[in-house]
């Protein structure tokens, strides 16, 4: 699949997503060359994932916290020990400390399955993790 053809499709399901009401997508959108998805969560009110179109690989982010005050290597051992059984979504530190749930998949094999998975995985990671790590970073 080309670039396009992924950014179409992934706009095209994001929408029919959206329109749904028995889904927990609030809204789609585009700021800054990224296509967003917000969905309801449990653990916290929102999620806003950020779907990055390339060549190779699409690659999908939404923020978990910031960079944790107290506690900080308890919390990042946490994170690795998560990273073992996340798949295809893992917890990552952007330049600041702050996490991150994040996750790729081939642009080649795009299709309305692969979104279904990095949106579920990334959602499941941030019902699990955020409020063990806020625990924890009390």
């Amino acid at each position: 699949m080309t670039p396009a053809a992924a950014a179409a499709l992934l706009t095209t399901t994001l929408q029919a997503w959206v329109a749904d009401p028995d889904n927990a997508a609030e809204w789609t959108g585009q700021h800054e060359g990224k296509t967003g998805l917000r969905v309801a969560q449990g653990v916290r009110d929102y999620s806003t994932l950020w779907f990055d179109v390339g060549e190779l690989t699409v690659a999908v982010e939404t923020y978990l916290m910031p960079s944790p005050q107290r506690k900080r290597t308890e919390a990042y051992q946490y994170c690795l020990a998560r990273n073992r059984t996340s798949w295809p979504a893992y917890i990552a530190l952007d330049r600041q400390g702050d996490l991150y749930v994040m996750a790729r998949t081939a642009t080649a094999t795009f299709d309305v399955a692969a979104i279904d998975l990095v949106v579920g995985a990334i959602y499941e990671v941030v019902e699990l993790a955020f409020p063990t790590l806020v625990k924890l970073t009390r």
